[in-house]
């Protein structure tokens, strides 16, 4: 196996944990409106959770972003170098309003924000 397989064993093995945090972070989410009795506290937490879970789910991006490159340098054989994630990421870093837009599109993907105003509603409503 040459070092691009590697790389993406690797990288597809990190995607898949970033997926299986982003439900933890989703049940934690479930569990706080069932046993934070404090309204306020409740609805504090699931914003930070929903924070946390785009943050995550862009920190998963990044690495599927990567994992795109080197599948399309496996399929030519050629053209790409291998364990290039963090030099790449660097050179094309957002920095400032464009990370934090970049956290809030995260935060605005179906499969993230769906539960969130749901568990919201639910604290508001008993």
């Amino acid at each position: 196996m040459n070092a691009l397989h590697h790389e993406w064993l690797a990288l597809q093995a990190q995607h898949e944990r970033y997926e299986a945090l982003a439900l933890a972070v989703k049940l934690l989410a479930f569990a706080a409106v069932v046993v934070v009795p404090d309204d306020g506290l409740a609805l504090a937490l699931l914003a930070l959770l929903w924070l946390q879970e785009a943050v995550l789910k862009t920190f998963q991006g990044r690495l599927g972003g990567r994992l795109l490159v080197v599948e399309a340098g496996l399929k030519a054989g050629e053209g790409v170098v291998a364990m290039q994630l963090h030099g790449d990421w660097q050179a094309q870093r957002p920095r400032g309003a464009a990370l934090l837009a970049q956290y809030l599109k995260s935060a605005l993907r179906p499969t993230v924000v769906l539960p969130y105003p749901l568990l919201m509603g639910l604290v508001v409503a008993i």
